[in-house]
């Protein structure tokens, strides 16, 4: 039994399950919710729809698991934001990780844009109750860096949200990013080169002004 007092999974359930979610993760980040449909998902996993419907009731129940866990995943470099840290190291480590994110999960980066984009109706009680929460406290955090002068004086809300916009561009965005930057520059070193020029425009304009 596991802690929901329910039957644990084989090892063949759970391999089962995670080869649906990893085809799921593919249709839904390109078709969007709407679009995507169980029998995309069960042609992409390489199974029978039946089959599929056993070990997930319902392109919901598919859907549900997929952002739940893309939630847990999105805000795991944010937590590491550590108030007892030099600022500006603490926030080229946050834009790198953001960055390695875009570079490492595009797919999960979609998912979550076209959820927000659709008005978040399958995750707005965890961005209320989970999301709101752990931004209020880094900002928190970044207006303590302030007080103590450790820091220029902004927005600490709007310095989130940009971080944000700027690293996940390099994923919701990377067809056009690539095409912009044509052969030379739209390879894999597009990420090493948008790293150093976000950490000069963020942690030079953060720096202290005399």
């Amino acid at each position: 039994m596991n802690a929901a007092g329910q039957p644990a999974r084989t090892r063949i359930q759970r391999e089962k399950r995670d080869l649906i979610l990893e085809a799921a993760l593919d249709v839904f980040s390109q078709q969007g919710y709407r679009g995507a449909t169980i029998d995309q998902i069960a042609e992409a996993a390489g199974m029978s729809k039946p089959n599929l419907l056993y070990y997930f009731r319902s392109k919901d129940a598919i859907y549900q698991a997929l952002i739940h866990g893309l939630l847990d995943v999105w805000l795991a470099p944010l937590r590491e934001l550590d108030s007892v840290g030099d600022p500006l190291v603490e926030l080229r480590a946050y834009i790198r990780r953001k960055l390695e994110m875009a570079r490492d999960f595009p797919r999960e980066s979609r998912l979550f844009a076209n959820e927000i984009l659709q008005g978040a109706p399958h995750i707005m009680a965890l961005l209320e109750g989970e999301l709101k929460p752990l931004v209020d406290e880094k900002a928190d955090i970044v207006k303590g860096w302030i007080r103590a002068g450790k820091i220029a004086s902004v927005d600490p809300w709007h310095l989130i949200f940009s971080i944000w916009a700027t690293t996940q561009h390099y994923a919701d965005f990377d067809t056009q990013v690539r095409v912009v930057l044509g052969p030379l520059k739209g390879g894999d070193g597009r990420f090493e080169d948008a790293a150093r020029f976000l950490e000069g425009l963020f942690l030079d304009g953060l720096r202290p002004r005399a």
